[in-house]
């Protein structure tokens, strides 16, 4: 790597090369093309997502997908309220096509032609990225960079899967997996005003979890939780946020009648559903995916309204290595983020 690089000229990133392994490579600056912008990365959350990236098949790839920076380029067509020194973010969205059918319909979040950031092109794990302008998303100035890009996939997961879930304030939400998603779960469902029980393993968090805004902690080592959550009439809401199907699937009898079970955690192995329960109860399982760039502008101004910030541990950009580990072995207090300034 040149010892005097110049940062107008290139750029660091974190690629992955082989499956496992993250390389320190320096590119050339890119330029951004018609309807793109050109970011200078000041943050990039690391997420359990960002495996698909790591120890996949697809390479080379630079994972990253909760991305805070300003816009350093603007491209042809880009519209004019996006301006070059503006901070903005991008999520795993990489922003609508305006042309598909779920487009036309406004359903922006299922829009077939999008990327995905950090897989089906480059992420944050980098000094600059390319992005659409039309996964843009505006980053308010209570909010600092470190804090707002786990937002924009944790965060918003959680929060609009809870705003689309039903429930009402004094309903009870449950949420299953106290990690980097279901932090930030249970300090939303609290705002909202739902009666809100986290499930998880162990009691070495059960203090922090209560101070994240729980009301009550079942800690599935010492106690059934779906015993629990039917003593207290049954979950009108239980977000899963954990990547074990079978677990998940495992709480269906633990919701209330019209009970929802709401998957946000993505687990290879299918659900386990016994129609009895759905039927009899007419409970139902749903599936969310994060949301668009305006539900993710109400996310970070709620987070900023109710003071919802995630926990983090930040890493400069050269040990995203070390970084993604710490995130997959769980010992992460809850996020781990990449920040891009350099280690002296």
């Amino acid at each position: 790597m040149p010892q005097h690089r110049s940062k107008d000229e290139t750029y660091r990133a974190m690629q992955a090369t082989r499956p496992g392994v993250l390389e320190l490579v320096e590119r050339p600056r890119p330029e951004p093309g018609t309807g793109e912008v050109l970011l200078r990365v000041e943050a990039c959350g690391i997420c359990g997502a960002d495996a698909g990236t790591i120890d996949g098949q697809q390479f080379p790839r630079v994972p990253g997908h909760e991305v805070v920076g300003r816009i350093a380029a603007v491209g042809a067509g880009t519209p004019s309220h996006w301006r070059v020194g503006q901070r903005v973010g991008v999520g795993r969205l990489g922003g609508r096509c305006n042309a598909c059918e779920q487009c036309r319909r406004g359903q922006f979040q299922l829009c077939g032609n999008q990327p995905f950031v950090g897989t089906s092109q480059d992420g944050g794990y980098a000094e600059m990225m390319v992005a659409r302008s039309t996964g843009l998303v505006a980053i308010p100035d209570a909010l600092g960079s470190e804090e707002a890009a786990p937002l924009l996939c944790a965060g918003i997961a959680t929060f609009n899967a809870l705003k689309k879930s039903g429930a009402q304030a004094g309903d009870l939400v449950a949420i299953q997996g106290i990690g980097g998603l279901g932090h930030l779960a249970v300090q939303y469902a609290r705002k909202m005003g739902f009666m809100v029980v986290a499930i998880g393993r162990g009691e070495d968090i059960a203090k922090e979890v209560l101070s994240l805004g729980a009301h009550v902690y079942v800690d599935t080592r010492k106690e059934d939780a779906i015993a629990r959550l039917q003593e207290m009439g049954g979950a009108q809401v239980v977000m899963t946020t954990i990547t074990d199907s079978s677990a998940a699937s495992a709480l269906i009898p633990a919701l209330a009648p019209q009970g929802t079970l709401l998957v946000v955690g993505v687990g290879k192995a299918p659900l386990t559903v016994s129609p009895g329960p759905l039927v009899v109860g007419e409970r139902r399982v749903q599936g969310t995916i994060t949301g668009t760039p305006f539900e993710a502008e109400k996310t970070l101004d709620f987070s900023v309204l109710a003071n919802v910030l995630p926990r983090i541990e930040t890493l400069p950009l050269e040990r995203a290595g070390e970084a993604y580990a710490r995130m997959k072995s769980g010992e992460a207090r809850f996020r781990m983020v990449l920040t891009m300034r350099e280690e002296s």
